[in-house]
Order: C-alpha cells, then structure tokens, then sequence
C-alpha cells in the first residue's frame, strides 16, 4: 500500500508542479477616476467596481501619488452593491497616482492588480507594481498542494469507510484497509490545519514569513473560509470516533460472531439464542454507523461547498447541495475503487459478492456525478464559447474526457466481476491446483528445514560427547533430532537434561527454533500470495481496477486545478467588459432630433457624456434649430436605462446654463453595457418629444 500512496502523490506533485498560480474569481470591471484618465481636479475618492462581492480589510485599497506616498485615509468601504471605495485626503498634486488592490473574492480566493490615473497631466512616477499576482509563489504553491491532499484525505476517508459498511463488513479487520482509511483521516486533517495556517499569508503579503503569523491566523478565522476550516476540523473529530468504532467495536462483533458460528456448526445448539443477539447488536451498530458516517461525510463536503465556486454566483441556494452530493459521489466512486484496489493487492481474498455490491454502488456514483456534474458546468460556463475559450472550460473538456476513459475501464472491470465465482467454495475450488502445488512446494521447503536442523543438532551432539559432556544431555540431543525416537526415552533424556546446569547451546537451539518458526511463516505467505497472483480472474480484476486507481489520480489534479480557476463564465463577462472599455476612447457624442408636432418644434439634442466609463461622468445637451441656432427650449430631461440587466431608467435633471446648454455632473453609470439614453425636450407648455438612443458605455 505505500508503494500506491507514494505513485498516488507523486503524480499529483508532477501535475500541480507545473500549475499557474490561482485565477481570481472575481474581475474588476470598472474604476473612478478609469484607468488612465486624466481629471482636470483631484477627486475625493477612489472607487472600484467588481464582478462580484469582494471582502476587504485594512490596507485592500491604496492609493499613491507620484513620489509613492500614500493620499488615502486607509479604509475601504462598500459604496453600493459591488462597487467598493476609499477617501483621498484633501490638496492633492497633480502627476499620476498609482491604484494598487487587493481583496478575496466571494468564493475565497484572492484578487490583486493595480492601474494609474493622473490629476492635471500624466507624469512620471516612482512606484512600481510588482508582477507577482495574488495567490503565487511558495505560499501559492503550498496552499495548492495541501487542497489537494485535503481533496484526497476526504476520498481516501469517506469512501473506505463508505466501502467496508457497505461492500465488505468483513474487511473491516483487514490491517491494509485500516492503515487506507486511517492515511485518509490523518491526510485531510494535516491539510486543512496547513491550509488553516496558510490562509493569511495566502490571501495577503504571500510571504513564507507570515505563515505563523498569529494576527494573520485571527484574521482569517473571522472569515467565511477560515469559518469552512475549523467546521472541517471539528467534524474530524467526530470522523475519528467513527474510524475508532469500525475497526474496534464493529471488528470485535464480527469475530464474536464467526466465533459462534463456529461451536455452532460443531453441533452447540444452544448457543443459538446468544447468536442472534450478536446479529441483532452488529445489524444495529452497522446501521448507527452508517447515518453517523453519512451526516459526518456531508457535512464535511458542505465545508468546501459553504466556501468555495458553490457559494457565489446564479442559483447559489440549490449549488449547495448539488455541490455537497457531487463531493459524496466522488468519494463513493474513486475512495472504494481505491479500497477495491488495496483489497486485490494486500488482503488474502475478498468474496465475489463484495465486489459486485461495490459494482452497483459505483453505477450509481457515476450516475449522481453526471446529473450534477451536468449541472455544476452549466451554472460555471454558460455558454458553448466559453466552454473552448476559456481555461475553465477548456479544463472541464479535459475532466470530461478522463472521466469518459475511467468509465470504459469500469466497464472491463465489470466484465471481470461478472466472472468470478458466486460462491467462497467456488473460488476454493478453482484455486485447488495452485493450492496443491503451494502445498507441495510448502511441504518440501519445511522437510529441508527439518532435516538441516536435525543434521546441526547431531553434529552438535557429537562434538559435546567428544569434549565429555552430559550422556543425559547427549541422549536428550539425539532424542530431540531424530524423528523416530521413542517417547519415553525423550522424556527420560529431558528429566536427566533438566537435572544438570543448562549450557550456553540452549540459546542457539532457541534461535534455531525462532528461525525455523520465520520460515515457516514466510513459506505460508509465499504460498497465500502465489495462490493470490495466480488466479486469472483476480489479476484480470486487479489490472483494470489499478488503471482506474491511476486514471483517478490525474482526474483528482484537473478537478483541483477546476477549484482554482475562474469560471468560464466570470472570465467572458470580464472580457466582455474590457472589450467594450476598448472600444470607447475618449467622451460620447449622441446627436438626436427631435419633433414635438407643434409649431417651431422641430430641433436636435446633442448629448455628450465625458469620460463616458463606469462610475462619475460630466453630461451636456445642446438644443438647436434646424438652422443649427441655440433653440431656447423650457424644459430638458435625460434617462439612462440598461436592459440586458435590469437597470433603469436612472433619471437626469440637468442644470440650463445658457440659451439652449444643459449640463449636469457626476452622472453615475453602474456597470457597462449596451445603455439607451432616452432625451425629453419641452418647446412650450403643452408641446413635448421623447426620443431614445443606444450607446456603449463603460
């Protein structure tokens, strides 16, 4: 078994090895001051908008003026809904002024970057950013490595225990499926303490320095991850008590009971009333065992579903649990193959029926990972594109595809199990000509060693005799090394041995007699792994259940590598926003005409909005006549209305500052998009035009 838990972290190491550090879950989509503006004052805050809801803390937000010193008050805030600001102080320079962020997304992992806007003119600055992104490094590396090993404590964990309740009770005994279960547990407990310690140094500085950090560690436990963390500790806890429990008190019910039935198949009938309350006990225990197990095993899937893709997005509510029963599958499915697997390789023999129960509980493993896994990719893609352009999807390609391979290696080896033997007698029966020659191979290897032996203590005898020894101890000698002695004299020569003083060639018959016990023992093992390996049926079995174990392995690094990566559809929308960012350089220009059917109605509304971004704009409308004159009109209203999300219409009442010039500041645009500006113009007191124009914007 240590052989296959070294190739099982081994591959794991040689894939996350070359991993890229963790995609942020979350984009910024928008700032004011944008990024690379140019303002003619100072503003009083800085604000940023993001794709979704962000945590902050001290210092998430800094901004720093030219000579890298910091202008702001140094607490952010949430200013509405996903936009988040920080106050300047007061008699700002001009010169260009440096953005710097860095706050943890809704689903726990960290976002950081930075851009720079200048006050008056762009001028040359001091600060540099550095290009090492949130979540990077050694501590990046570490933080990826021990969610992996968490991810595969909990497979190694849940699915063992789900697999000896469930499939074979009688392995419970099994030293082999002990040390796999118990790896598990103590797999995912050092993991999650790990990632515990981590968390602050991961989410902050990424120094290896701030590791144990105590500060730090009280930071992150007032968080929804550190919150996820000591859950998952607490219920190991109570997974510790389960394991003790299996492979003590359900172990012990079990011997009793093959104890039983033992006298009682040598005729003890009475024993038969105790025997059914041995049953009756072990059927009560295995059932408390399996709704403490099953609530223990959800809830420790809830900790990463509380905290993690699941909690944030669409449909959060249902995500959930779907997530909690997509974690369960996976470890009914690869935690029992990987038991299945230790069984074939370690224990003497696991009966045909447990393989087929395990069978039909893997069947409906992969049936429950389809239906949510189907689910899990439409709420995290979104669209076919994002499913080839992005890393997420591209990602998920690559799961699907490995899962497409492990299933048509389970299905040879459910051609396999469908040829063993119903019964134990059965397979006694196919395995007779192995056993016999084990037997005689045995039986040859033991008379050699018996032989040798008698040969030493002869010559020993001899060579005692020669130098006046004991005739008593001489007889005991010859009656011990010689097959055909007779009892009496044995007993005669031992009686007259034990009367004189014993001699230092006591201990060497003592270490001959140890030594012989060791080759015995090692011939039987020889001879159990023989009739083992022999078997067609249980190699053919072994075979495909070790290229499923293996194909697992990989499976298990994409699926991690999937937890890390923003989501196909966060990425397009954060696309989508750049695109359109892009798009729009410099102050919108709309020219509308208008026509209010009544007499020198006629006209055209020209709207400028500057910079024409998410966050604060400068609007003016200028009204003219057909003949391209100020056109004096009493009344000017604008609207700003986003379909595609719900938005609107956000209504502006500009100020008249002159004949025909309307202006309004500080006209907040939430987010970007594909806008309709809608202008009222009033010519007279009954006489009004409404007209609309779509625009890009942000």
């Amino acid at each position: 078994m240590g052989t296959l838990l070294l190739l099982f972290l081994a591959v794991a190491g040689a894939l996350l090895a070359g991993a890229a550090p963790v995609s942020a879950h979350a984009a910024l989509t928008g700032s004011d001051p944008a990024q690379g503006a140019v303002v003619d004052k100072a503003p009083t805050q800085v604000s940023l908008t993001f794709s979704e809801k962000v945590a902050l803390s001290d210092g998430s937000v800094r901004v720093l003026d030219p000579s890298g010193k910091r202008v702001d008050t140094g607490k952010a805030s949430n200013v509405s809904g996903t936009t988040y600001g920080v106050k300047l102080h007061s008699g700002l320079p001009d010169g260009t002024f440096t953005v710097s962020y860095q706050v943890v997304s809704a689903d726990s992992h960290p976002v950081s970057g930075a851009f720079t806007f200048s006050i008056g003119a762009p001028s040359t600055t001091s600060v540099s950013l550095s290009d090492q992104t949130a979540g990077g490094g050694v501590v990046g590396g570490l933080y990826g490595f021990g969610r992996y090993v968490s991810y595969a404590g909990f497979i190694l964990m849940v699915g063992g225990g789900a697999f000896v309740l469930a499939c074979w009770q009688r392995g419970a005994a099994v030293r082999a499926v002990q040390r796999l279960v118990v790896s598990g547990w103590v797999a995912l407990t050092s993991a999650t303490l790990a990632l515990l310690l981590l968390r602050g140094s991961y989410t902050g500085s990424g120094k290896v320095g701030d590791i144990f950090d105590l500060t730090l560690l009280g930071q992150v436990l007032q968080t929804k991850a550190g919150a996820a963390l000591v859950s998952r500790l607490l219920l190991l806890a109570a997974a510790a008590l389960f394991i003790a429990v299996l492979f003590g008190a359900y172990v012990k019910r079990d011997a009793e009971s093959a104890d039983t039935d033992g006298e009682g198949a040598d005729g003890e009938t009475e024993k038969r009333g105790p025997d059914a309350d041995r049953a009756i006990e072990k059927k009560d225990l295995t059932f408390g065992l399996a709704i403490g197990g099953t609530v223990v095993a959800a809830g420790l899937a809830a900790s990463w579903a509380m905290a993690e893709h699941a909690s944030t997005g669409i449909q959060a509510g249902l995500a959930m649990p779907v997530d909690v029963l997509h974690l369960l599958a996976v470890a009914l499915w690869l935690g029992g193959l990987t038991t299945l697997l230790v069984a074939l390789y370690r224990a003497p023999s696991i009966e045909a029926a447990a393989v087929r129960r395990f069978s039909r509980v893997a069947f409906a493993s992969v049936a429950a990972l389809t239906v949510t896994g189907l689910y899990q990719s439409w709420r995290q893609v979104g669209s076919w594109s994002a499913l080839t352009d992005t890393t997420y999807g591209q990602l998920l390609l690559v799961k699907v595809g490995l899962v497409a391979v492990l299933v048509g290696i389970a299905w040879i080896s459910r051609r396999w199990t469908a040829q063993l033997p119903e019964t134990p007698e059965a397979m006694d029966t196919a395995e007779t000509a192995v056993t016999a020659e084990a037997a005689d191979t045995t039986d040859a290897t033991d008379t050699t060693a018996d032989t040798t032996e008698t040969a030493d203590v002869q010559e020993k005898q001899r060579a005692e005799v020669a130098a006046g020894a004991s005739p008593a101890a001489g007889a005991s000698s010859l009656a011990a090394a010689s097959p055909g002695s007779n009892a009496s004299d044995a007993s005669d020569a031992s009686d007259a041995s034990d009367a004189s003083d014993k001699g230092p060639e006591d201990a060497g018959d003592s270490r001959r007699a140890a030594q012989l016990a060791r080759q015995r023992a090692a011939v039987a093992t020889a001879r159990q792994k023989r009739i083992r390996d022999a078997d067609p049926l249980r190699s053919g079995l072994r075979r495909s259940v070790l290229a499923e174990a293996g194909i697992a392995v990989v499976l298990l690094a994409v699926t991690t590598a999937l937890t890390s990566t923003e989501p196909g559809r966060t990425e397009e929308a954060a696309k989508a926003v750049t695109a359109s960012a892009s798009q729009r350089s410099g102050p919108l220009s709309l020219s509308i005409p208008f026509d209010t059917g009544g007499q020198d109605g006629k006209g055209t509304a020209r709207l400028t909005l500057d910079p024409a971004r998410v966050g604060g704009n400068e609007m003016h409308v200028f009204v003219t006549r057909p003949n391209g004159k100020a056109f004096d009109v009493p009344e000017v209203k604008v609207a700003f209305t986003l379909d595609a999300k719900g938005i609107g219409p956000l209504p502006v009442v500009p100020d008249r500052i002159a004949t025909g010039h309307w202006t309004a500041s500080g006209v907040q645009i939430p987010m970007a998009g594909d806008w309709k500006i809608t202008v009222t113009v009033r010519t007279s007191d009954i006489d009004q035009a409404t007209v609309n124009k779509n625009a890009k914007i942000g």
